[in-house]
This record gives C-alpha cells, sequence and structure tokens, in this order.
C-alpha cells in the first residue's frame, strides 16, 4: 500500500466551501509513524484564517440555506455526505493507516467502516421532526368556564460548533462530532491533530464533493494556538473536545467563563475484572486487546487488570502467551496485530512511566522494550505485575500499550480498587456468573461496562462518555444528539 499511490486532499484550511491558499508560514509535517518518512505538509491556519472559518459557519447556522434547512434536507445532505465518502473508502484506509500507524486489519474496521456506519446513523436521525407535539387539555377556572390550551417542545440547533479531534482515530472522531452537530442543524469548525490532520480534510473535500451549503462543515488545521482561537470566540455557541483530561479542564475554565455550551471526552485508566470464576480464554483475549489495540492509544481501554488471587498467575501465563502471539511491526501488513505509537515522544513517555514503575518494585512479564525495529516508533507490548494501586502507573493515562496486573481477595475490593480513580470511562468484568457481572458492572462509576467479551459490536446508537474527569456529556445515540440541541417550550392558548 504504497502512499506514492494515494493522492492527499488539500493540505490547507477549509472555510466557505473553498481550501484557502496559504496565507502564513506555520506549517505542519506530517509523518508516518511507522516509517519515519514525510507523508506532506499541512499549513497552519493563521489567526484571520480562523476568524474566517467562524464567521462562515455564523452566517450559515443564521442567514445561509443551512439556517432554514429542514430535517429532511439536513438528512440528505449528511446522505449524500457518506456516499462521496463510501465511494473512496481505499484511500481513506490508505491515509488513516499511514498517520496513525493504526494496523490495516483494524482500520479497516474501526477507522473507516464504523465511521461510514456513524454517518449513515446521523443521515437517518436528522429525520427526526423539529417538534415533539403533546396535546392541548382543558383547564378549569374560577368561574367554572374552560381554557383550552397546550404546550409543544422544539428541538433547534445551537449554532456554531468547535470541534477539536485528537490524533489515535481522526475520521472517527471527526465523524462523532459532525453527525449529530449536522443533524441537529448546527455548522461546525473542526480543528484536527496536527499529527493526523488528513484524515479531517478529506471530509472537508467530500463536503465540497457532495454540496453542502457554504459555511456548514469548515477545517482549521494547526496546533494550539488554533484551538485557543476556536474556545474563547464568542461566536462559538458550544465547544466538542476530545482529548486528554488536563488540556480538557483547561478548555472548560475558557468556555464555562462564558457561559457557552461544552462537550468534553477526556482520558480513562479503566478496569478489567477478572473475578475467581472467570473464563480465563475470554478475560486473555480481553487483557491482550487492551495492551495491543492501536498501540494503547485508546481512552476507553481497560489498562488496570484486577485479577482475583485465586487465578492471578494463571491469567498471567495466559496473557502473556496471548501478547507474545501478537505480531507487532508494519501496520501496512494483514498480519500485523499491532503497529508504532505516533511519534517519537510518545515511545519516551511510555519508556517513562515503565521505568519509574520497575523502580518502585513492579516486575515486567513481558515486554519492556522498543524491540529490534529498524525504524518506527515502536514499542514492546507489556505487562507489569506485582503493582500497587497507588503508583503513577496505574493512575495515570500512558497512551501506550502497557498494562498492569493488581490482585485483589474478594468483590468489594475489586469494587474499591476500580473506583479508587480520577478517571470512569470503561469497564469490564469477566464472570462466568452473568448475574453476578451485572451485579458488579452497576457498582462500577464509569460510563460503560462490557460484560464477558461485551456484545461483539460498537454502535452509534450507544451513549459514550465518562464520569470524573473522564469528560461531561455524552456522545452518540440519542444522548449524543441532545448535546447538540437547544429546547424550546412553546406555551399557547386554543380558546
Amino acid at each position: 500500500m504504497p502512499m506514492s499511490t494515494t493522492p492527499l486532499p488539500p493540505s490547507a484550511s477549509f472555510v466557505a466551501n473553498a481550501f484557502l491558499e496559504p496565507s502564513g508560514p506555520r506549517e505542519e509535517v506530517i509523518v508516518n509513524p511507522a516509517t519515519e518518512e514525510v507523508l506532506g505538509r499541512v499549513t497552519s491556519a493563521e489567526d484571520r484564517d480562523v476568524d474566517a472559518a467562524i464567521g462562515a459557519a455564523r452566517r450559515a447556522a443564521d442567514t445561509g440555506a443551512w439556517s432554514s434547512s429542514t430535517p429532511r434536507e439536513r438528512s440528505a445532505a449528511l446522505e449524500a455526505l457518506v456516499d462521496v465518502l463510501a465511494s473512496d473508502t481505499q484511500r481513506i484506509l490508505e491515509l488513516v493507516v499511514a498517520e496513525t500507524g493504526c494496523p490495516i486489519t483494524a482500520a479497516a474496521g474501526h477507522q473507516v467502516g464504523l465511521p461510514l456506519d456513524h454517518l449513515r446513523y446521523w443521515a437517518d436521525v436528522a429525520r427526526r421532526p423539529d417538534l415533539l407535539g403533546h396535546p392541548p387539555r382543558v383547564t378549569v377556572r374560577p368561574d367554572g368556564s374552560g381554557v383550552l390550551g397546550g404546550w409543544t417542545v422544539r428541538r433547534e440547533p445551537l449554532g456554531v460548533v468547535a470541534a477539536i479531534t485528537p490524533y489515535n482515530f481522526p475520521f472517527l472522531q471527526t465523524v462523532m462530532k459532525i453527525g449529530p452537530a449536522l443533524a441537529a442543524g448546527n455548522t461546525v469548525v473542526l480543528k484536527p491533530s496536527p499529527l493526523t490532520p488528513y484524515s479531517t480534510l478529506m471530509v472537508a473535500e467530500a463536503a465540497q464533493k457532495a454540496g453542502l451549503p457554504d459555511g456548514v462543515i469548515n477545517v482549521v488545521t494547526g496546533g494550539a494556538e488554533v484551538g485557543e482561537q476556536l474556545i474563547t470566540d464568542p461566536r462559538v455557541d458550544l465547544v466538542s473536545f476530545t482529548g486528554s483530561d488536563h488540556v480538557g479542564s483547561r478548555i472548560a475554565g475558557a468556555v464555562s467563563a462564558r457561559l457557552a455550551r461544552l462537550v468534553l471526552e477526556l482520558g480513562g485508566k479503566s478496569a478489567l475484572i477478572v473475578c475467581e470464576d472467570a473464563d480465563l480464554e475470554i478475560a486473555g483475549k480481553a487483557g491482550a486487546q487492551s495492551i495491543t489495540f492501536h498501540a494503547g492509544q485508546g481512552c476507553a481501554l481497560t489498562t488496570r487488570h484486577l485479577v482475583h488471587r485465586g487465578v492471578l498467575d494463571r491469567y498471567l501465563d495466559m496473557l502473556v502467551a496471548r501478547v507474545g502471539a501478537i505480531r507487532v511491526g508494519d501496520p501496512t501488513d494483514p498480519a500485523t496485530g499491532m503497529g508504532p505509537l505516533i511519534r517519537e515522544s510518545a515511545v519516551i513517555r511510555t519508556e517513562r512511566y515503565v521505568h519509574d514503575a520497575v523502580q518502585q518494585g513492579a516486575r515486567v512479564a513481558t515486554g519492556g522494550t522498543r524491540g529490534g525495529h529498524d525504524r518506527g516508533f515502536y514499542y514492546e507490548p507489556t505487562v507489569l505485575a506485582d503493582v500497587s494501586n497507588a503508583w503513577p502507573i496505574a493512575r495515570e493515562e500512558i497512551f501506550g500499550p502497557v498494562a498492569v496486573v493488581i490482585p485483589f481477595a474478594d468483590e468489594d475490593e475489586a469494587i474499591e480498587l476500580a473506583n479508587d480513580s480520577s478517571y470512569g470511562l470503561a469497564g469490564h468484568v469477566v464472570s462466568k456468573d452473568p448475574a453476578r457481572a451485572f451485579a458488579l458492572a452497576c457498582r462500577l462509576r464509569t460510563g460503560s461496562v462490557d460484560i464477558n467479551g461485551g456484545p461483539g459490536y460498537t454502535s452509534p446508537e450507544v451513549p459514550f462518555g465518562g464520569y470524573k474527569r473522564s469528560g461531561v456529556g455524552r456522545e452518540n445515540g440519542p444522548q449524543g444528539l441532545d448535546e447538540y440541541t437547544q429546547f424550546k417550550t412553546i406555551k399557547y392558548h386554543a380558546g
């Protein structure tokens, strides 16, 4: 899958349905994390570009064709966007693999197929009526006469949405934000990660081809200074951010100061609870996947493995064997199970966490090195045993292929350990007793929980979000649409 045969989208910001000419000297060099080769250079937006993007979105939200569009028209626009993107899936796949280093087999489903499913879902949801009617009723006055009246609720767009996405799932995260935003009638200014901008620029390219009205989708490229301008502009009605909790807390402070709406999907340090009656085949598979899927670069991965003491040794043996069987290497090879981290800085960060944990007394059960790779930002999948839940390795999000194994004596201790975290995004319980597993899931202070491997699929209908420092609000499903919606109650007197 040579990148030389894959045409890149225009490498500049996209405003009012047109790609801008470079307006400043700043640019980001986009690197393939598996080969360290330069994919291209993307011009960073200047202040005037960001201002133009917000202005275009504001006009489209307030006075353009989009502002008066019906639910059916918004649905048709999203369907047209899906059709254009679906006709170019091979190119999207090649770009995503080259940008992120995600293995092609996993990327085909989670990085490309799933986002298209999401967008189809939102195209259908967009047809939902604007009015939620309630039947009128008669109210008797003190003098015995009657009043016929009632009320209805109107679903209205907020206006302009600023959407800031991370590097790990660039196409999926873009779609997860534009889908509900456009379905609700908003306009969007997107800022992708400067490490992986091409996937989002492809969405802009598709919006142009699909004939979306000017200003409905806008893209500004660049780093933190571009994001800062977006979140502080009073013309922006909602900020939707996915990324670290540290950046999210700073965004929350800036946005709350002007009382704008906010959706935050932040970090995680989720727990996999392996009960004494667990099917260790299921547990081992789930545990290995939590380490190696996209090289651990996923906020909902269960990187704390809480294991009953009675099965601890057997689980560790199972986990180490499974991790050892996963091929680490070229993400374009269908046989590869784990690719690289996004940049050298991510490898150094992962090394530091493992080194410090070993200094504190952790035991490396497998991994703990960069491996024998000639090039690329690789780190071997790593399992650490003899870890305390109080150590940084067990409390802080690494975003690398590392899991810690911590024993527990009974269910109460398992729940105490699992909930003793500043995060609360996901979780997983493995037990042969489904009722027991369900009861444990209910006690976890986290936004979602899988039981015994989960349902086997991911659906855009399922709300996603977290407790505590894992975020504010929900993405996906009806709850996700509500985040991008203003509700107006209209009360009327019929006679």
